[in-house]
């Protein structure tokens, strides 16, 4: 944590140096220049008025010019938002956490999502190894509306992160547990959490690096496959246009490894071959753009020796662990 920048305690801070910004105005001005991002950034380090300061800043973030680099550059700014984050982790298990203590944190949340998508700090976010910080809200169960709010809200983080094409932002990802706490929201999350969970999956895989790592073992490409092809499943029951785009566009960057489509001839859901989700597709045409090059590329792909599929789809045993990092992420859909 030694690129974090230094933290004081949560009392008033002033700045090292300089003037000290004015005071907020009583006239019936703006929003804007009421609460100045400066002067609300200051707040949070101060107990009487971190609250509201967390609120204001998160509610106007897209309005603040360059907030990310005031954010992680104003003295104990960062470790006041870790704060927040760290004070939830006991009511994490057992799930007790109330509607307020999430909010509190998802506003935090929401600050760090500014640092992780600005590209003067996005780096600095990682070397601080922050991002370790939300992996405890992905490994939670609960369904009530506090803990999905706050795993789809740690989830956007990471979005941020892999929005913008970096394959060194992708090495960091995989030397952590990313992948199978995405595979576990693809699983039993809800509709839009399972859509960023699997656009970060998506964005792996669009990297080399990620690509790679994905097809090295048939653990790893199993416990994908696997995820991918229940949520196919589940949504010829009830489709979602958008999670549906994401998941054609994971099979389609598989393809792209030669023995990844070799094994999807064999274990591409059916549902995905035949006429179930064309009205889905039917207002999306790169996605069904995106379908059709799938099947063309299994085409041709499929035609190889069935060993090598073989390798791929029937060497795991059903209830056989696939171990990713420290963690194991096991084929009833758990991770440990």
């Amino acid at each position: 944590m030694a690129n974090l920048p230094p933290s004081p305690s949560l009392k008033s801070v002033a700045p090292s140096s300089g003037p000290s910004p004015p005071p907020p105005s009583s006239s019936s001005t703006s929003d804007r220049k009421v609460f100045p991002a400066e002067q609300l950034i200051l707040n949070l380090s101060n107990l009487e008025l971190h609250e509201n300061a967390l609120h204001e800043l998160s509610k106007k973030r897209e309005n603040f010019h360059e907030l990310a680099p005031l954010l992680w550059h104003s003295v104990g700014t960062i470790p006041a938002l870790l704060q927040e984050i760290i004070s939830v982790y006991p009511v994490l298990s057992p799930p007790t956490m109330t509607p307020a203590q999430s909010n509190r944190v998802c506003n935090a949340l929401a600050l760090l999502q500014c640092v992780a998508s600005h590209a003067d700090t996005r780096m600095l976010f990682l070397k601080a190894h922050l991002p370790l910080y939300l992996y405890a809200f992905l490994n939670t169960s609960s369904k009530s509306r506090p803990f999905e709010y706050l795993r789809l809200t740690s989830l956007g983080v990471i979005g941020a992160l892999v929005k913008v094409d970096d394959s060194e932002v992708i090495r960091f990802l995989l030397q952590t547990e990313i992948v199978p706490l995405c595979l576990r929201t693809m699983e039993n999350g809800s509709e839009l959490s399972k859509t960023v969970a699997t656009f970060i999956v998506q964005k792996v895989l669009l990297d080399e690096v990620g690509l790679e790592y994905m097809c090295t073992t048939a653990e790893r490409f199993f416990a994908l496959g696997r995820v991918l092809g229940n949520m196919v499943a589940s949504l010829a029951e009830g489709p979602s246009p958008r999670l549906l785009k994401h998941i054609v566009r994971c099979y389609l960057r598989l393809t792209d490894n030669p023995r990844a489509c070799d094994a999807l001839g064999s274990c591409l859901p059916d549902l995905l071959r035949d006429a179930t989700f064309s009205r889905c597709l039917y207002d999306d045409p790169p996605a069904g753009q995106w379908l059709e090059k799938l099947l063309q590329n299994i085409s041709i792909g499929g035609r190889a020796p069935q060993g090598l599929a073989h390798m791929f789809v029937n060497e795991i045993e059903p209830q056989r662990l696939v171990f990713w990092g420290g963690n194991s992420y096991s084929l009833d859909k758990k991770v440990r």
